[in-house]
């Protein structure tokens, strides 16, 4: 392969990810509100987080947004490196992209817009874990050997799990992994305060684990980037799926698979499907050169943070509403999902214009 071309099949990868954020799931929600029934409650769950151990579909979204990032990283630092004599330059803009995508996951989901201190949530969003990932293993990528590179990534797995079933929550006496009582949380409620997220959801010690994600995406990247042979890249990729995949699914029977706070078993799964996924559409747009159809999931991969922040803020749903309010009349139950379609048209056509014009938004 030649390694100055554009990875494509990353950028479907991403594209298909984003799909699901700014379109399937509001779809087969509106479809069971319009048509409740067995199958359409089972697609719909499909697209919500699990309660807390077992993974839906939905639950994959965001490691594979990770994983994405991370398999770029090998591809755009070499650049900025040849780019760039100064490494203090490369690290100031990597300090100002993680601060850039902090701000975007204020503004996303930390309630930032409300200006109501009182709402206002420190760690709290997708974007803010792609942050920490990023930074991290940028820096391990600039100033690591690969076997050190592998060295923090078994590091952050083993830690965050000693950290998970050794250390006592605090006024129980003993470490539980449970919803409402995990050393994770306790952490994040002790050090944020008032400005918790109050969910079940963890960040700090959890950012172990997306870093621990981000780095198996960039070392995807790098196997691609390497020159070498096609079959030699697709055999690595899956080959570490396959591993990956079996490992966090084996181990889990001990150490459960809880997305909710990223589990070392939920990195080793997720990171699994993610290679054989990557692996799938590397064969399919790179090696075999069937590109025509991915286009439209180019077009959304390839302004992905775009994409998922105006698709939080602005509700491209409503916004379709005020020109297709007079179909209700005559669709009825499916307008929902006509509804749904049309935001999504919307939105694909200000990414389709940017694409178009190759305007790419970089943070």
């Amino acid at each position: 392969m030649n390694t100055k071309q554009r990875v494509e099949s990353i950028d479907v990868v991403r594209g298909l990810d984003m799909l699901g954020i700014i379109l399937l799931d509001q779809f087969f929600w509106s479809l069971y509100e319009g048509y409740p029934n067995q199958l359409t409650s089972g697609l719909a769950n499909q697209f919500e987080h699990s309660a807390w151990t077992g993974n839906t579909l939905y639950d994959i979204i965001m490691p594979l947004f990770l994983f994405t990032v991370g398999a770029v990283i090998p591809f755009s630092l070499s650049r900025r490196m040849r780019q760039e004599n100064s490494m203090k330059k490369i690290h100031t803009k990597l300090i100002r992209r993680f601060l850039i995508l902090f701000v975007l996951g204020w503004i996303v989901q930390g309630n930032l817009l409300e200006l109501d201190i009182s709402r206002f949530r420190i760690f709290s969003n997708t974007l803010q874990a792609i942050a920490v990932g990023y930074l991290v293993s940028s820096l391990c990528y600039l100033h690591l050997s690969k076997r050190a590179q592998y060295a923090v990534f078994g590091s952050c797995l083993v830690v965050f799990t000693l950290i998970l079933t050794v250390v006592p929550v605090p006024g129980t006496g003993k470490s539980l992994l449970l919803p409402d009582s995990n050393i994770a949380l306790y952490v994040d409620r002790l050090i944020f305060g008032r400005f918790d997220d109050q969910t079940q959801y963890t960040w700090i010690l959890s950012s172990f684990g997306f870093v621990a994600t981000t780095l198996s995406g960039m070392f995807a990247g790098e196997w691609i980037k390497s020159g070498k042979s096609d079959k030699m890249i697709l055999g690595n990729l899956l080959l570490a799926g396959i591993a990956c995949l079996f490992t966090g699914l084996i181990l889990g029977i001990w150490h459960p698979v809880i997305k909710k706070i990223w589990t070392s078993t939920f990195v080793l799964a997720s990171s699994g499907v993610c290679y054989l996924l990557l692996a799938l559409f590397y064969w399919i747009v790179d090696v075999k050169g069937y590109r025509k159809w991915s286009f439209p999931l180019k077009v959304i991969g390839m302004n992905a943070i775009t994409a998922y922040v105006i698709s939080h803020v602005i509700r491209f749903p409503e916004v379709a509403d005020f020109f297709l309010f007079g179909f209700e009349n005559y669709l009825g139950p499916a307008y929902g999902v006509f509804r749904v379609a049309g935001g999504f048209l919307i939105l694909y056509l200000i990414l389709w214009y940017m694409y178009r014009n190759k305007t790419f938004v970089k943070v």
